[in-house]
């Protein structure tokens, strides 16, 4: 072993005077993969310059092809002459800098939507004793296509006793929606709410509006990760610890690398990398940090800007419209610690600005303000402050927004413009909470909550809370709520015991200071989500009786339900039905209530297919071959099989599963496409009765295809026709062909022989 320690002299004259060698480049214990020439004399070693290049050597800018290793400052050289190996050690810094990590959760799918209406519908009837019956339904339409969404809901009433109360048909919002996936931006128009941030209102309007909709790409990661930074020295594998979990593993090559990850958990939390080298040496490094989605990543901005007419009367109107209003709200990452936010809006005599930020204070939390002035029907400012900090064990908030009483925002002119009665917004509105969970002892809470109006009337509000698991799944809760102006309290405990994953019994108390107190227990199961019977069983006794017992039928087409309560003597009768209507395809379609999207998979007309949704079986295709999926969450691409294991052997399919992601509100349809193949398992035999060799190559002449004789001359081909001609050859060089028929119509596999397979003529 050779290293180039020697007085340097000419190296002109040494490099002249040097064997040649080919060695096995070896850059800091990694194999480079690569065999270079290299020069050496007397423990000195040249090495060309574009190969050090290429192994990441910092070199000076010179013509010199050759350059002497003991020249380069930093770098360490070493010769292993038995293995024939050149052993560089580079430093840190010079090898380049290695990323790993997700900077999404899944992979982006762009979603899908196809031509197609839908109605909703959710029907309530009651009956109370001495008090008439009445029938309430909501209902929704809507169509959707790569146009978008164009949706409309409302209410009918009709009373069968006595005045009726706002009976007919009331209309809530028709609204037009669509959205951009790729450039994550929605845009509505007809009845929406406007944009709002933490410290200012929402309010109804009647207009356009545009955003920035982070839903439409699940798969985004919008808050910063935490990141965590290291250095190899040698090939090694480093394994990361969140609290003591480990989210993941990754080789390493030797240079410096930073590890982002997706911790799964929200506040702070600890890390653990633990990096081990290819002589199973180990060393460890902790790193707390602390993660919060209330912060945008550097770059990232989200806005909403509308403009409209306030709506006016919501609920008892159905086109009543007042002052046109224009709001608009903004945040942008500056930093990955710093986001800022800006809102204004205007119109119905109304000014009004404000800016805000939310700051990360490294390990400590975040703490948000703002402030705002508003100018017109009110001239005054709003200040708000903040402060949040979650940990595995505690987690404490607290946030102050204060006003000074000729102060207004949207919300106010809204009210004006309603002839709403009311004064200003509150002047203080306080909140703070703190949780604590010691291990073994359950979650501890406490809630304080106040309002105060420029009057000086107050209202303050103090919440204790406990709750702690028990056996099984079992859980109790316990809380005691104060009212701090009038001494008013209240203490409940509750004990919920699972029996399994549908039934669940309840049971608990309420005590207030006037010593009433109220007893009450409850049973109840949940209706299975592929169908079936669920019902609720309720009883409370205090200061009143109180019995409740109700049924609930879900079927694959429609929920039904009915039951009765009877309150201080007095019963009440009631029912309703809910599900959704689906045209599509020049298909109807009946199911359960559809909230969001739906997909529905075809299978080209074969019924009783078994349909899988993320490994779950939904159903089987009707007799169209449909089945629709009604609970699809939008823009999650979700996975879809289908099972061909009980139907004829001659229908196949190029892929038996398929993602599928869908526009919000919209459906989409997915098509596994069936084709009905001939297949046959054939047993070919000589002149003589003998099974062909096994390995014999066979060829099926109208397809081309070939395959091999197995045991006892079995073969298999799929693809086949009516008429059919197979071709073997032999192992003389000879060939040899049969023919055989098939059932055109035929759903399973034929089985075909013995079939003699015949010399051509003239072949020996």
């Amino acid at each position: 072993m050779l290293s180039g320690q020697l007085a340097h002299g000419n190296d002109q004259e040494q490099f002249a005077q040097a064997q040649l060698l080919y060695l096995e480049l070896i850059v800091n214990e990694l194999s480079s993969g690569k065999v270079v020439e290299v020069r050496e004399y007397q423990g000195r070693l040249f090495v060309q310059r574009d190969d050090l290049l290429a192994a990441g050597v910092r070199l000076p800018e010179q013509t010199n092809p050759w350059v002497a290793l003991d020249r380069i400052d930093a770098l360490e050289s070493e010769y292993q002459q038995d293995n024939q190996r050149l052993l560089l050690t580079l430093p840190s810094d010079w090898l380049p800098h290695q990323r790993f990590g997700p900077t999404s959760l899944n992979d982006a799918m762009e979603a899908q939507s196809a031509f197609g209406a839908l109605f909703s519908y959710d029907l309530y009837y009651n009956h109370t004793e001495n008090a008439g019956h009445y029938a309430n339904t909501w209902l929704e339409q809507r169509v959707f296509d790569g146009f978008g969404v164009i949706s409309n809901t409302g209410v009918y009433r009709h009373s069968f006793s006595g005045p009726g109360y706002r009976d007919g048909y009331t209309r809530y919002d028709t609204t037009w929606r669509f959205n951009d996936q790729q450039r994550m931006l929605s845009f509505s128009g007809g009845d929406l709410i406007s944009g709002a941030l933490t410290w200012n209102s929402a309010v109804r309007m009647g207009g356009l509006q545009v955003s920035r909709d982070f839903s439409l790409r699940p798969d985004l990661i919008t808050y910063p990760l935490p990141r965590f930074d290291g250095d190899a020295a040698v090939p090694s594998t480093v394994d990361l610890f969140i609290d003591d979990a480990r989210v993941g593993q990754q080789d390493l090559r030797p240079g410096p690398f930073t590890l982002n990850t997706v911790p799964y958990i929200s506040g702070a939390g600890t890390a653990t990398l633990v990096t081990t080298d290819v002589l199973g040496r180990q060393v460890s490094t902790t790193v707390p940090f602390y993660v919060t989605d209330t912060l945008l990543r550097q770059g990232l901005s989200d806005f909403s800007l509308s403009l409209g007419k306030l709506r006016q009367n919501y609920g008892e109107e159905d086109f009543a419209y007042g002052s046109l209003v224009g709001s608009g709200s903004l945040r942008y990452g500056l930093t990955d610690s710093l986001t800022l936010e800006s809102h204004a809006e205007g119109g119905a005599g109304l000014k009004q600005a404000g800016v805000g930020a939310t700051l990360g204070l490294g390990l400590m939390g975040t703490i948000t303000g703002s402030l705002s002035q508003s100018s017109g029907i009110g001239n005054g400012q709003q200040y708000s402050l903040g402060y949040s900090y979650y940990a595995r064990r505690f987690g404490v908030t607290a946030q102050r927004i204060q006003r000074t009483s000729d102060y207004a925002d949207l919300s106010v002119a809204h009210a004006l413009d309603n002839d709403l009665a009311g004064g200003p917004l509150s002047k203080i509105l306080d909140q703070l909470t703190f949780s604590f969970s010691p291990e073994g002892f359950g979650s501890f809470g406490v809630g304080y909550f106040a309002s105060e109006e420029h009057s000086g009337r107050r209202t303050r509000l103090l919440n204790l809370s406990w709750s702690r698991s028990l056996w099984g799944n079992a859980s109790f809760y316990l809380s005691f709520n104060r009212q701090l102006d009038d001494a008013s309290h209240a203490v409940q405990a509750q004990l919920v015991i699972p029996f399994d994953l549908r039934s669940t019994v309840t049971t608990g108390v309420e005590r207030d200071n006037d010593g009433n107190q109220r007893v009450r227990a409850n049973y109840s199961r949940n209706a299975p989500s592929d169908g079936g019977l669920g019902w609720n069983l309720g009883y409370a006794d205090g200061d009143s009786e109180y019995r409740q017992a109700d049924l609930t039928w879900r079927t694959q087409h429609a929920q039904v339900q009915a039951g009765a309560y009877q309150n201080d003597g007095i019963t009440t009768q009631w029912g309703g039905v809910s599900g959704s209507l689906v045209a599509m395809q020049g298909q109807m379609f009946a199911s359960n209530r559809i909230d969001d999207a739906f997909v529905l998979v075809s299978t080209e007309g074969y019924s009783g297919v078994p349909v899988r949704y993320e490994h779950q079986l939904l159903g089987r295709t009707d007799s169209a071959g449909y089945l629709l999926v009604p609970w699809v969450p939008s823009y999650y691409p979700g996975q879809y099989e289908v099972d061909l294991l009980d139907l004829p052997s001659n229908l196949q399919l190029a892929e038996t599963q398929q993602r599928i992601a869908v526009h919000q509100g919209s459906g989409a349809l997915l098509v596994f496409p069936m084709v009905m193949s001939l297949s046959a398992s054939i047993q070919l035999v000589d002149g003589l009765g003998q099974p062909l060799p096994r390995g014999t190559q066979v060829l099926h002449r109208a397809s081309g295809q070939r395959t091999y004789i197995g045991w006892d001359g079995q073969l298999y081909f799929e693809g086949l026709s009516g008429e059919n001609q197979l071709e073997a050859s032999l192992a003389d060089g000879s060939r040899c062909s049969s023919r055989f028929s098939l059932d055109d119509t035929a759903e399973e596999m034929a089985v075909v022989g013995p079939l003699a397979c015949l010399q051509q003529e003239g072949q020996p």
